[in-house]
């Protein structure tokens, strides 16, 4: 557990602060402004509550049965049904940063004073994450509207000592044991607390600010695979120069381009497109690398851009605005966060393609330029890489099915009072599985291009700087370098961990300086 703390306030959260909680463990601490707020907006609700008049979420039921008024001495039992009934996931159990992410990102619209949660059900969320104790929750159970009301309600069952949690060990026991096991007292939810506990964005959210953090690294690291197969393949930089860019001028593709020209200044190989069989343009998948890659890192920036607009919201139904006021609304529905979640898998897709492209022509020995068919030591007895790409071609076939928009569907729910939704957790799903699939399709790539630049080397070209410091750091990794036929899987596991770590980035930096 790392000892950072993570202090929330009334706002102000980042993405950074939802990656400390969630991937490492960072420590959570309730700002005293967040305290206040919380015990301002309360007593607006609980004078609310002593009113006769009924108040959606105070004093009626949810969705639906709205209509419904409940007695006083029937709401804290209608606080606890709406949990235990809405606890309702099914399926394989979602991964543990996933899930604090979601307590994290749910506490933090708490601590803003816009749900009348009491101040103390707040801390006992605070003390769960603190204690490493994870909510077991299931895969499916939002439809992304009205919240990711499942997965958010196994989260609150965990607060009120019921259901089951996985502990710091990763033990999955009782809930009740794990809190009594860690002095935690489990929560009794008054008026509107086990709403407010369920009405979030905050699981797709979280799946959102883990997925560009992941992205961001693997951006860089196919500029620089990008460039490693430019290089094996005796391509031209010239395409590279800063003027082409500036004359069309996305963002993203400058600096795409910027990075390739960094990795492959002092290259030996690059500007040989003339020797064997003169070719005057290198093939799209080389030569539109930085619009293709840079499109992508476009598409991130926006992405970025709203999951900062949600991180800055209260997302809840019914809230309790600043001059007392409580009222209904939609801002829980999940449209916004939906749409880049799909968004960032249509061009992960497109990046896993573009990069299996260039591996391909690596390949092939009437495309490759002079080098060996699949890299193989001795062709026919050998078959080199020739499966290694099957197996990135299957990842990125996968990939284009994961590119279908969870966004443009909706189905009613609720009795028809939800009549649409946005599936957001489920878009957010899908692209935590086409991230993992593009890492391994980039160090796909990483492996074949390094084997081509070392080809080249013992023919006596000499490779960038920055390419020899990628080859060396990639070899100590594990992955091997040229020879006969090997049990290949190893290697490939080694490539992929080597690029999801980022510590492909992290062995051209010192020589190419910092890449965006």
């Amino acid at each position: 557990m790392d000892m950072h703390t993570v202090v929330v306030g009334t706002s102000g959260t980042t993405a950074e602060d939802v990656v400390a909680v969630a991937r490492h463990g960072a420590r959570v601490e309730l700002s005293a402004a967040a305290v206040e707020a919380l015990a301002a907006a309360r007593l607006i609700v609980d004078a609310l509550a002593a009113k006769p008049e009924p108040v959606y979420g105070v004093s009626t039921g949810f969705g639906a049965l709205a209509s419904r008024h409940i007695s006083p001495e029937l709401r804290a039992q209608l606080q606890r049904n709406i949990v235990r009934s809405h606890a309702a996931g099914m399926g394989p159990r979602v991964e543990r940063e996933v899930v604090r992410a979601l307590m994290f990102l749910r506490l933090k619209t708490v601590a803003s004073g816009h749900t009348g949660v009491r101040p103390e059900v707040a801390q006992t969320m605070a003390d769960l994450l603190n204690a490493g104790i994870t909510p077991v929750v299931h895969e499916y159970g939002s439809l992304g509207c009205s919240g990711d009301l499942a997965p958010l309600s196994h989260c609150a069952l965990t607060l009120m000592g019921e259901g089951d949690a996985e502990g710091p060990d990763g033990t999955v026991r009782p809930a009740g044991e794990l809190l009594a096991a860690h002095g935690i007292t489990p929560v009794e939810l008054r008026e509107k607390e086990g709403l407010a506990l369920l009405n979030g964005t905050d699981g797709m959210l979280g799946m959102l600010v883990m997925a560009l953090a992941d992205l961001k690294n693997l951006y860089t690291s196919a500029d620089i695979t990008a460039a490693l197969s430019l290089e094996a393949l005796l391509g031209t930089d010239k395409v590279l120069a800063p003027e082409l860019h500036a004359i069309r001028p996305h963002p993203g593709q400058g600096v795409s381009a910027d990075n390739m020209l960094r990795v492959l200044a002092g290259s030996g190989l690059t500007g040989h497109h003339q020797d064997d069989a003169p070719r005057v343009q290198d093939a799209y998948s080389v030569r539109c690398a930085p619009q293709v890659n840079g499109a992508g890192r476009d598409t991130l920036d926006y992405a970025a851009v709203v999951a900062g607009r949600e991180l800055a919201s209260s997302v809840d139904n019914p809230v309790v605005l600043p001059d007392g006021r409580v009222e209904s609304n939609g801002n829980f529905h999940g449209a916004p966060v939906a749409y880049v979640l799909d968004f960032l898998a249509i061009v992960a897709a497109d990046l896993g393609s573009i990069c299996e492209r260039r591996t391909d022509r690596l390949l092939d020995k009437n495309r490759s330029h002079g080098l060996p068919p699949f890299l193989a030591d001795d062709a026919g007895v050998d078959s080199g890489l020739m499966i290694a790409q099957y197996t990135q071609a299957a990842l990125v076939s996968e990939m284009k099915r994961l590119a279908v928009p969870a966004s443009a569907d909706s189905i009613p729910s609720s009795a028809m009072q939800e009549d649409h939704v946005s599936m957001g957790w489920s878009a957010a799903r899908k692209l935590r599985t086409a991230v993992d699939n593009l890492a391994r399709i980039v160090a796909v790539e990483l492996y074949a291009a390094t084997r081509a630049v070392e080809i080249r080397a013992d023919r006596g070209l000499t490779p960038a700087p920055a390419s020899q410091a990628a080859v060396a750091a990639l070899r100590a990794a594990g992955a091997e370098g040229p020879g006969p036929d090997r049990f290949l899987a190893p290697d490939l596991a080694a490539a992929d961990t080597f690029v999801r770590e980022g510590r492909l980035v992290a062995a051209v930096e010192p020589v190419t300086g910092p890449l965006a």
